[in-house]
């Protein structure tokens, strides 16, 4: 159910290749290899955090506890983000169960949902723990959340179960992406909206090799021949891979649907930042459609 007061995510500050957040009732550092400038608040407040999460050269990170605390355990850390409840979940990537940069993409698919006829079907592909997913359902539509690991979708359900208006409304399947998508095509069956945050790079079950330099625009050419162009319609495309640009990624997204080129935006995805009003910290790329 809903928690009520459900503590917020605040990014309190950035710098130095750093971002200070306060995740619920924990103060915690973490990189942003990309905040170059110095930090606005002094060290005191950073030194203050509960939690330092260090990357390895060997590959992952660690997080280290301070003053005696300890992780806290599975089920026990909830906050509230883009009006969505998430159980909160420190990975030894470093990563929380939500990425706080979607929030602008989540407005815009709740607000793009309530647009579509009553009763459409939309799809998350690469859906993680359900931010994308919970927007659209939010907005009316009926969501599909797709995810290859099991754990992951797992993860989401329980997600979902912290929020009240999503009961009923989301379709969970565990699948890989292009080879759903290729069946849904043989199928006939049609979307109205369509979110895409593929990973850089990836492997299938049986060791197919995912990269999005050479793949995304066969992705793209496959998620056209599925989603309903004949009325209202949206698709969302994110990205986290080094060698895109907001420009690039736009430029992908138009040339896969080129009667809506004039319709596509593209531009960075952002955390705003407590520290100073207009402040944020740049964390991705996102192109988008909305016809």
């Amino acid at each position: 159910m809903n928690k009520p007061n459900t503590p917020p995510y605040l990014l309190l500050d950035t710098g130095s290749c750093r971002k200070l957040e306060q995740v619920g009732p924990y103060r915690i550092v973490r990189p942003a290899l990309n905040a170059f400038w110095r930090p606005t608040l002094p060290e005191k407040e950073w030194n203050a955090a509960d939690a330092v999460f260090e990357r390895q050269s060997t590959g992952g990170g660690v997080w280290t506890w301070k003053r005696g605390l300890k992780q806290p355990e599975e089920g026990n850390w909830i906050v509230r983000w883009g009006e969505v409840n998430f159980l909160v979940k420190p990975t030894h990537f470093g990563h929380l169960g939500f990425f706080a940069e979607q929030i602008g993409n989540w407005a815009w698919l709740r607000e793009s949902s309530a647009l579509l006829p009553a009763g459409s079907d939309t799809l998350n592909l690469f859906a993680y723990s359900g931010g994308a997913t919970f927007a659209m359902a939010q907005g009316g539509a009926n969501a599909c959340h797709l995810d290859a690991s099991r754990g992951i979708i797992d993860w989401a359900n329980k997600n979902q179960a912290l929020n009240n208006d999503l009961k009923g409304k989301i379709r969970w399947i565990c699948d890989d992406a292009m080879k759903f998508v290729a069946r849904e095509q043989r199928r006939g069956h049609k979307y109205r909206g369509i979110v895409l945050d593929p990973p850089s790079f990836g492997r299938g079950a049986q060791g197919q090799v995912w990269k999005i330099e050479s793949d995304i625009a066969d992705l793209l050419a496959s998620v056209r021949a599925i989603l309903d162009t004949s009325g209202r319609f949206f698709i969302l495309l994110t990205c986290h891979s080094p060698g895109f640009s907001a420009f690039s990624l736009g430029r992908m997204l138009e040339q896969a649907f080129p009667d809506f080129a004039a319709q596509v935006e593209s531009g960075e995805m952002l955390i705003p930042e407590t520290s100073a009003p207009g402040r944020a910290l740049p964390a991705g790329l996102y192109a988008r459609l909305r016809n």
